[in-house]
């Protein structure tokens, strides 16, 4: 049974594509990225990558299981600073008293305009909490945490775009590994594979976070 809300998407999707082409690669892939400053032994973290599908586009946006893992340490960083030492102090100083910058218009230059502002320097009582927080943190990534990290996928309708949210533990450090990636969506997408199938064995955890430690910059 057709459903006319997802009818009227899928229609929206193509025609858009239709009148706003992307400008793909030779390999037929949308690429909003560039990889100058990764290497071989790089961690990547998270990236987009777009390629089109019986005349619609699908926008991928993946994230590694380390990726994830590194904000659940800083989270829980914060929520143990903040149970031990309260809110931070002053919050709104990046705000409050800042200084208002202008700039000289017109022919006299005697008239002005607000172009920005410059905020004050937080207290020697803020820096002090955001360097104990700053420590924390850093122990909790030396120490690791009890978190595993599954793979997953989901996809969404768009007006634009069918965008797939994939969780999956591979690198993409340049073109060719994007295109893995891409690839990869794409059997998702079409019921080809799973990733219980290509990623079997245990989930990202605390072991696999100490390794990748050993291979981040210091």
């Amino acid at each position: 049974m057709k459903q006319p809300h997802l009818e009227f998407l899928a229609r929206r999707m193509r025609e858009y594509h239709r009148h706003h082409p992307w400008r793909l690669s030779a390999g037929g892939l949308y690429i909003p990225h560039s990889y100058g400053n990764m290497t071989p032994e790089s961690l990547s973290y998270w990236d987009d990558v777009g390629f089109i599908l019986n005349g619609r586009r699908f926008m991928v946006w993946w994230r590694h299981p380390r990726d994830l893992y590194r904000n659940a340490i800083k989270d829980l960083a914060w929520a143990q600073h903040e149970a031990e030492f309260g809110d931070s102090p002053d919050p709104n100083w990046f705000f409050d008293d800042a200084t208002t910058l202008y700039k000289q218009t017109g022919k006299s230059g005697k008239r002005k305009k607000p172009i920005g502002s410059r905020s004050r320097n937080p207290s020697a009582e803020q820096e002090r909490y955001y360097a104990l927080l700053s420590e924390r943190e850093d122990v909790l990534k030396r120490k690791g945490i009890d978190l595993d990290v599954q793979p997953s996928w989901k996809w969404k309708r768009y007006l634009r775009c069918m965008g797939v949210d994939l969780l999956a533990p591979v690198e993409v450090r340049n073109e060719r590994e994007l295109a893995a990636l891409a690839h990869l969506a794409r059997e998702l997408v079409l019921r080809q594979t799973t990733l219980a199938e290509r990623f079997p064995g245990a989930p990202y955890s605390r072991d696999d976070w100490l390794r990748d430690m050993q291979s981040m910059p210091s």
